[in-house]
């Protein structure tokens, strides 16, 4: 009989960290670890791994409901450079949480710096983690109204390295590059699924562009 229900076996109680060595320290930390864990089988096993430590992300998927398009931007990754298709990936505007601040100010301070968009109201998709097997990053995955009739051209802060192309696509257009392999980082692929199971309510929900022809606030 299949499994309805889920529930992690152990919990954070069932882990200890012996000790814990930082090998870099910059924008970014790589940390060592050993820890022990409590076993499926009943004992314990002993580990060491090495830990790349990011701070907390946001994500934020554009979307304009009255004219059922997506606003994304492209821009250099060196994480990609051995791609076939080149390191200039189409993404999700995105942010490091910065001191005192709520993933809902990070999404709307990102969307003006890499968009020139001001956002409408924010619906949270999920809180997950990209790669769990050797980085500490948690990323908070959202969904913002828009008003995409002024939007496009080059963004991005020079002073942080950035060069940002803000594309408008079509929302059936957005969710072909993804079919096709064209849109290939998670938090993109997992924003335009979660819209193409949530567009109809999302263009009910959220109607047409503000009277003013401007976003409300959230």
């Amino acid at each position: 009989m299949a499994e309805q229900h889920w529930s992690p076996t152990f919990s954070s109680t069932d882990y200890r960290l012996e000790t814990e060595e930082t090998l870099y320290q910059g924008f970014f930390r790589m940390l060592r670890l050993t820890l022990q864990h409590r076993t499926f089988a009943g004992g314990e096993i002993s580990i060491r791994r090495e830990l790349f430590y990011r701070d907390d992300a946001v994500c934020v998927l554009l979307y304009d409901p009255a004219l059922d398009r997506v606003v994304l931007i492209e821009q250099f990754r060196v994480g990609a450079l051995e791609h076939p298709d080149g390191p200039w990936m189409l993404e999700l505007v995105a942010g490091i949480v910065e001191a005192g601040e709520t993933p809902e100010q990070v999404a709307q301070r990102e969307a003006v710096e890499e968009a020139g968009a001001a956002l409408g109201p924010l619906e949270h998709i999920i809180r997950y983690v990209p790669s769990s097997g050797a980085t500490r990053e948690y990323i908070d995955l959202y969904c913002a109204r828009v008003d995409s009739r002024p939007l496009g051209g080059d963004f991005g802060l020079a002073h942080e390295g950035e060069d940002i192309r803000v594309h408008l696509l079509d929302a059936a257009d957005a969710f072909a590059l993804v079919s096709n392999g064209k849109i290939y980082n998670s938090p993109a692929i997992i924003a335009l699924q979660w819209l193409q199971l949530n567009q109809t309510r999302l263009r009910q929900q959220w109607g047409d562009h503000p009277a003013n022809g401007e976003n409300d606030e959230t």
